[in-house]
């Protein structure tokens, strides 16, 4: 099978466009035209879980929604790294390498730390911010601990590398409204990671809830930089890992953020609720563009 014969171009109906990063190619979709937005999924998800909001998006914009390595339709390198940083150091690459200015951050899960990481380093780049639920700080003492420390662990890797646990059960566990998840969607997300091999970079990201901890955590202490961005905040409040109290936090450390909690979704957002998505963020840009011009 091809690199992406498997995917449902109804769905997905994206030119595929690649950047060699150094350990492997970076696959990432660029549609549409006008201010730029960019689109940062977590684990173990890719640049389908934006495609909605793509689509929905990339009239009036340029909408940009890279795959991490080792996801999607990315080079799944044997002997890469896989880390937040890692991740995050590859975002940089190919805003650099894409020239592209002025941005709006869109981020969740893993995609979080991962794009943040940017605003913080380039926060005179970063015109707004939109999160879905996602953190920006050390998860040591909290629920997350236990479950990273088991997942990083030989069963636990596993269950991640052998019965592909994170797509199969993990993720469809998150949702709100399990019946958002259909057969054809989740799909989508299983067969993304078709051997033990190429799922490494999922168990990586599991161990790295807590691993990656003095990463979060420089990351928080330099938040000031973008606290005064336009924010919106679009939250899925059955989140049972990042639910009402991360939104709390968010709210103390973003001086300039709007809320909007999505009562019946949990931690996708994007697939269990894409037109309350959709509308909240138009009307967001539409203020923030309106501002800025």
């Amino acid at each position: 099978m091809s690199r992406d014969e498997w995917v449902d171009r109804k769905l997905y109906p994206f030119r595929s466009r690649y950047l060699d990063v150094g350990p492997g190619r970076m696959h990432y979709v660029d549609e549409g035209e006008g201010p730029v937005l960019v689109m940062v999924h977590g684990t173990p998800t890719w640049s389908f879980l934006y495609r909605k909001l793509i689509q929905g998006l990339a009239e009036g914009h340029r909408v940009i929604a890279p795959d991490h390595l080792g996801f999607g339709l990315s080079d799944k390198p044997p002997e890469w790294g896989y880390r937040p940083e890692d991740h995050a150091a590859n975002l940089e690459l190919l805003i650099e390498r894409l020239e592209l200015d002025d941005i709006t951050l869109l981020v969740h899960d893993f995609g979080g730390p991962i794009g943040l990481s940017y605003a913080v380093e380039h926060p005179a780049n970063v015109r707004s911010l939109v999160l879905f639920n996602t953190w920006m700080w050390s998860l040591e003492g909290t629920a997350a601990e236990k479950l990273s420390r088991f997942m990083a662990g030989a069963v636990g890797r596993f269950l991640y590398e052998r019965m592909n646990l994170s797509p199969r059960v993990l993720l469809k566990a998150a949702f709100g409204d399990k019946r958002k998840l259909t057969p054809e969607i989740h799909r989508h997300y299983i067969e993304a990671f078709p051997t033990p091999a190429e799922r490494h970079g999922p168990w990586v990201l599991a161990r790295e809830l807590v691993g990656s901890s003095e990463f979060y955590e420089s990351l928080r202490r330099r938040s000031w930089k973008i606290a005064d961005h336009p924010a919106l905040l679009l939250w899925g409040m059955k989140d049972p890992a990042f639910g009402p109290s991360a939104l709390e936090r968010w709210r103390s450390l973003l001086t300039n953020a709007r809320a909007v909690e999505v009562a019946e979704a949990g931690h996708f957002v994007q697939e269990e609720a894409p037109g309350t998505a959709l509308r909240e963020i138009r009307a967001f840009l539409t203020e923030v563009e309106s501002s800025a011009g």
